[in-house]
């Protein structure tokens, strides 16, 4: 059986210099966390499984900015890390993982450009593209799920598990999905969405938005159907340690990696 991962999520606000963690609730009231590769070094020695980089001001100005962030990363740990946030290009996505990265994240520009998800996968390969879902609860999709854009501010009329089998064909390794109605709420994930999603594709699903607790993270994995769950809040500010959440779920007969 293969182990479900846990992953800490770093939203790096870079217009300051070098750049710095934050955490929102619904995508809004926006906090300081740290600085994100001394947030990075201490997830990976306390033994999460990967990181994501997302950077949530992103421009195309501050492209630089990000590769710098994660060259000083990559120097310090040695854990899969995803990076996402205003790549547009096969060339973005060249340049990020050059500085050390492992995996892209695309939302915006993958349902603008739907081409750019299978052309990146044909470059890179499938394992290395992963497509973010920020997805909010509406009467407008059939699913009752809908997708959103440009940091959650736009609203697309897309379908989320329409679109998650879309990116799967064209070539997606790997779904991140937010449900914005949960996000830093820290009332548990979204389950219906997550099983919703997991259910009707073939490729790993991350679970994100709402965790405030372990129980939480048990509830993804066994209830939501993911394969790994993403949390930021209850780490950043040492509510939880990565190994005190997966002793639980160890205890609790999911296989995680100690």
């Amino acid at each position: 059986m293969l182990t479900k991962r846990i992953i800490p999520c770093l939203d790096c606000d870079l217009s300051v210099p070098e750049g710095r963690v934050v955490k929102g609730v619904r995508f809004k009231q926006i906090r300081y966390a740290g600085v994100p590769w001394e947030l990075a070094e201490r997830y990976s020695a306390e033994g999460a499984d990967e990181l994501v980089f997302l950077d949530i001001t992103a421009s195309h100005e501050r492209r630089g900015t990000m590769v710098e962030v994660i060259e000083k990363t990559a120097e310090r740990v040695f854990i899969p890390m995803t990076v996402g946030g205003g790549i547009k290009t096969i060339e973005d996505m060249r340049r990020i993982l050059r500085a050390g990265a492992d995996k892209i994240t695309l939302n915006t520009a993958a349902i603008k450009k739907p081409e750019l998800v299978k052309k990146g996968s044909e470059k890179f390969g499938n394992q290395c593209i992963v497509i973010a879902i920020d997805s909010k609860r509406t009467d407008r999709a059939e699913s009752g799920h809908e997708c959103y854009i440009y940091g959650g501010r736009q609203e697309t009329g897309l379908d989320t598990m329409e679109w998650a089998k879309r990116v799967e064909k064209l070539g997606a390794g790997e779904i991140l999905l937010t449900s914005m109605d949960r996000d830093g709420t820290k009332k548990g994930f979204d389950l219906e969405l997550t099983k919703l999603v997991s259910e009707n594709v073939n490729i790993p699903v991350i679970a994100s938005g709402g965790v405030g607790n372990p129980k939480h993270i048990l509830e993804a994995f066994t209830k939501g159907k993911a394969d790994a769950a993403l949390a930021a809040s209850i780490f950043h500010y040492d509510e939880y340690k990565i190994k005190e959440v997966k002793k639980y779920l160890l205890g609790k007969g999911i296989p995680v990696r100690l």
